[in-house]
């Protein structure tokens, strides 16, 4: 099972490497997509979600609410703390 730190890092990886920062933004649904059970545990989709916003309110995903749903990318103004977030806890 992934810590909780791992899983925001991949978050913030798939937003990465989708070229998903400031005004290129992915629907939020999107961030629960690809994930095996087992990396999960228990909680499951809903783990990813609440980390995901957790991320949003420490500035490291910028969200966008629009009339067919919330959307989110990386805040371009954190670069260097995301890119070293992500080394610390995943091969990038």
């Amino acid at each position: 099972m992934l810590s909780d730190e791992q899983i925001k890092a991949i978050i913030m990886l798939k937003l990465h490497k989708r070229g998903n920062w400031g005004s290129s933004h992915t629907a939020f649904e999107n961030l629960k997509k690809g994930w095996k059970d087992a990396d999960l545990g228990k909680q499951g989709l809903k783990r990813v979600e609440k980390l995901a916003e957790e991320l949003i309110r420490q500035g490291l995903i910028i969200s966008k609410p629009t009339y067919y749903g919330l959307q989110v990318s990386l805040n371009p103004r954190q670069h260097e703390t995301i890119i070293s977030f992500m080394k610390k806890f995943i091969q990038v």
